[in-house]
């Protein structure tokens, strides 16, 4: 491996393993000397959503799905979201569980597209819901205030600023350039995220179409996480395609 890529890893490894150490900190003043691994899960998904957000495809395969998951999280994923379109709810079931455990393992949070009653059934620990006016407020009723809730605002504003009221924890915003995942989506310019980045406290995720060679765009008009699916699993290696994203937010920020 070469240096540079490796460099690449350790920084990415370097910062799981801050994030957890401050963690299990906060975990040391308030509880037990026994370490109590759900508490340590909790409060590191407590921390604001920021960096590499990975979104999976439509794998019918599980073990396809894990092993471009796992990838991604050794490469220096943030979040995980789990978005399958095409699966029945048995397979559904089977593979959030199986990510659940994977995202455990690494630390990083399982967030389940749309599907709040599932979210609730493994104990994901969050939610991304869409434009529905009542989707935050139900999301954030039915999972409680230790859970994440995120909501897609296309490219509207007002959207944004409804959510972060209804108890978002972030806001995404795309797409930023053609989406293969979503095709038809609307539009968004980085002067609209900035406009309503001085309007709310929440993060922004910046999201759709986006690759490496256009991510730092998106990072640079103020986009805490950049949301990405097709450019990070459909390559030979996902470890380090996610590690390349994870280092632009080192040199871009």
């Amino acid at each position: 491996m070469n240096r540079p890529l490796k460099n690449v890893f350790e920084a990415a490894d370097t910062r799981r393993k801050q994030a957890r150490k401050r963690s299990l900190c906060v975990i040391n003043e308030h509880s037990e000397p026994a370490f109590n691994t759900a508490a340590a899960t909790q409060i590191v998904f407590q921390r604001p959503v920021s960096g590499l957000y990975a979104i999976t495809p439509d794998f019918e395969s599980t073990d396809d799905l894990l092993d471009k998951t796992r990838q991604v999280l050794e490469g220096g994923a943030q979040l995980v979201q789990y978005r399958n379109k095409s699966a029945n709810k048995v397979l559904l079931r089977e593979q959030a569980e199986s990510l659940l455990q994977l995202c455990r393992k690494h630390q990083v949070p399982l967030i389940i597209n749309d599907h709040v009653d599932l979210a609730m059934e493994i104990d994901a620990d969050g939610v991304h819901v869409g434009q529905n006016d009542a989707a935050v407020t139900h999301a954030r009723k039915q999972l409680g205030r230790d859970k994440i809730v995120g909501a897609s605002c296309y490219n509207n504003g007002d959207l944004a600023l409804r959510a972060e009221k209804q108890g978002a924890d972030y806001v995404a915003f795309g797409a930023f350039f053609p989406s293969l995942t979503k095709p038809d989506a609307l539009s968004v310019t980085a002067d609209l995220v900035a406009s309503v980045r001085k309007k709310i406290a929440i993060p922004i995720v910046g999201i759709g179409g986006i690759r490496l060679t256009n991510a730092a765009a998106v990072i640079q008009s103020e986009c805490a996480a950049i949301a990405v699916c097709n450019d990070l699993f459909h390559t030979e290696n996902s470890k380090v395609k996610a590690a390349q994203f994870a280092q632009l937010f080192a040199v871009t920020i």
